[in-house]
């Protein structure tokens, strides 16, 4: 592998002394191998990055003409670029150690790419080493379709939004992608800005200002920064010298309505990118059987029927065709769509259970700045989209007061995400699945699954195998994932059109090869998942698969009032 000429972001090791480390973490939920797997990503994004400068230095400059004023030729081309190099950039955190992608690489379907983090603390680790957040890293290919979040008043559900809880509504952009790339730079546990100017002034650094101003205008970046920017920009956000502020970058306000605007530039030009081919490619197997180019075979194609009729799946995940849930049913019309997204763009509780190994849970002193991710400990529940319509905790503020009222009715719900690219990985490591050689994922928002065969199984027997238990004390005699699911983290509103789907082992088996026709990069390469330089896990089972990392739930306290105790407050009442 060769890095492309040009000078790249993060060059260094971390800016961070070993006083500033934080770990409040029992023995085992970070991974021993985590030091070197996170300079592993950063070498593998100085790859990526070189190479959209690559890109960049050989493209021919658009030509600004017409009315309104269009780049002509190139332009699209400029703008996508511009987007990716920002998604690489490692300078876009106060440590100058994290990039957006460093949680989304491509192999993974711009998802996780650490395996021992997807099987041990779930959330990935930010700025401040080791804060983390509290869900898997969301994959965001095909997310710039997610339409602005809306409440359908005759279906009575929320539809739209970019995240699991669907917090990035788009309200202001019409975006609801390009809002959602505006909130890890100034997240407390991942790129750690402590105000949204620190982007601009950064970009304003960048080596790639150049086309920024060529993209969005010169004069972009005519912001007077005070002398103390810099030092502000270096400090993670929630820090307790910052008092709370969200704007300690003293700025008149036509130069935080400039800020303002180039913050706004940062996410549309990286909706732009995941936009893209590059990114959301329509080249998967499945695309080429729509164009008649693919012939399933015998298993592709008896999983597709499982998906469209007895596995329900297509009830959420729409693929463009009829649902065939009644017997002797068949589909016999031709695909609504050519390019079916395998979402209804709802939200669902699906009932997973509570997973002790997320490390949201273990942050319950300060960190070296005066920050605490988390003071409720094992007192937080993720109610999902109910929380974000509250306001409440590791969430964001709600944009629109008529939908808080509908909290209780959307209590554990999250987001029904793309099915497309459900199986990607490297190619050396060419599956999810154990025995492998298979590269480890995470599945669901808290990570609990941890390979396809194990995620259609819970949709098919989750009512069937029901104990009253947390995870790690499935009764003597069963197996946790195979016949034992733990009762539920959020028992409200619990989707109930799965649970018990009559599967057998070998359906289970033909929807998990369905599901692996939906990877992009059959009709064409995929761009940059040859980047992986990690290692491939073998041996085991997929219906067990990571089960030696389970650990024991310790008595739980009740649901804290910071979360359930808010306005309007959950029906019936959490635990």
């Amino acid at each position: 592998m060769t890095l492309a000429a040009g000078k790249v972001s993060g060059q260094s090791a971390d800016a961070q002394t070993s006083a500033q480390f934080y770990n409040p973490y029992p023995p085992g939920i970070l991974p021993s191998d985590l030091n070197p797997e996170i300079e592993r990503v950063r070498r593998e994004l100085r790859v990526i990055e070189g190479r959209a400068l690559a890109r960049w230095h050989a493209l021919k400059p658009p030509i600004l003409t017409g009315q309104p004023p269009t780049l002509q030729n190139t332009g699209t081309e400029a703008v996508e670029t511009l987007g990716e190099l920002m998604n690489y950039d490692q300078n876009i955190s106060p440590n100058r150690n994290r990039a957006c992608s460093f949680c989304h690489m491509p192999y993974a379907a711009f998802s996780g790419p650490i395996p021992s983090v997807n099987l041990t603390m779930i959330a990935y680790p930010g700025t401040v080493h080791f804060r983390a957040g509290k869900r898997t890293a969301q994959r965001y290919t095909y997310s710039p379709f997610f339409p602005v979040l809306q409440y359908n008043q005759v279906q009575g559900l929320f539809f739209g939004g970019n995240f699991y809880d669907s917090r990035s509504t788009g309200y202001l952009l019409r975006n609801s992608d390009a809002e959602q790339a505006q909130h890890p730079p100034v997240d407390t546990q991942e790129m750690g800005f402590p105000d949204t100017a620190c982007v601009a002034f950064r970009l304003s650094q960048a080596e790639y200002r150049p086309l920024f101003e060529q993209v969005w205008g010169k004069g972009s970046f005519d912001i007077k920064f005070p002398s103390e920017t810099e030092r502000v920009c270096d400090t993670p956000g929630g820090a307790a010298a910052f008092g709370g502020s969200t704007t300690p970058i003293t700025l008149s306000p036509e130069d935080r309505t400039r800020a303002n605007m180039v913050y706004n530039h940062w996410g549309q030009s990286i909706d732009s990118y995941e936009q893209s081919l590059q990114v959301s490619a329509f080249s998967s197997k499945f695309d080429a059987f729509l164009k008649g180019d693919y012939k399933l075979t015998a298993d592709e194609m008896a999983g597709l029927k499982l998906f469209d009729g007895k596995g329900n799946c297509n009830s959420c995940h729409l693929d463009g065709r009829g649902t065939t849930l009644k017997s002797g049913q068949t589909d016999t019309g031709a695909a609504a769509a050519v390019t079916p997204l395998f979402t209804c763009f709802g939200s669902a509780n699906e009932g997973l259970p509570l997973n002790p190994r997320d490390a949201i849970y273990y942050q319950t002193t300060p960190d070296s700045f005066g920050f605490t991710g988390n003071p409720l400990g094992f007192g937080y529940r993720d109610l999902g989209l109910g929380t974000f319509l509250r306001s409440g905790p590791g969430a964001a503020p709600n944009p629109n007061s008529t939908w808080t009222e509908f909290a209780p009715t959307t209590d554990g719900q999250m987001q029904v995400s793309s099915a497309r690219n459900v199986s990607m990985t490297p190619p050396q490591c060419p599956t999810t699945e154990a025995p492998g050689p298979y590269f480890q994922k995470e599945f669901f928002h808290n990570g609990y699954i941890k390979s396809l065969k194990q995620l259609v199984h819970f949709y098919n027997t989750r009512d069937k195998f029901k104990f009253n238990v947390t995870s790690g004390h499935c009764p003597a005699g069963t197996t946790e994932k195979v016949n034992c699911w733990p009762m539920p983290e959020v028992p409200n509103n619990i989707d109930m059109t799965t649970g018990n789907l009559g599967l057998t082992d070998k359906e289970e088996d033909q929807i998990v090869a369905f599901l692996q026709t939906l990877t992009d990069g059959y009709t064409r390469p995929y761009p940059n998942r040859d980047t992986f330089t990690g290692t491939c896990m073998t041996g085991g089972s997929a219906k067990t698969q990571g089960n030696e990392f389970l650990i024991p739930t310790p008595k739980l306290s009740p649901c804290a009032s910071a979360v359930c105790g808010v306005q309007p407050v959950p029906k019936p009442a959490i635990p």
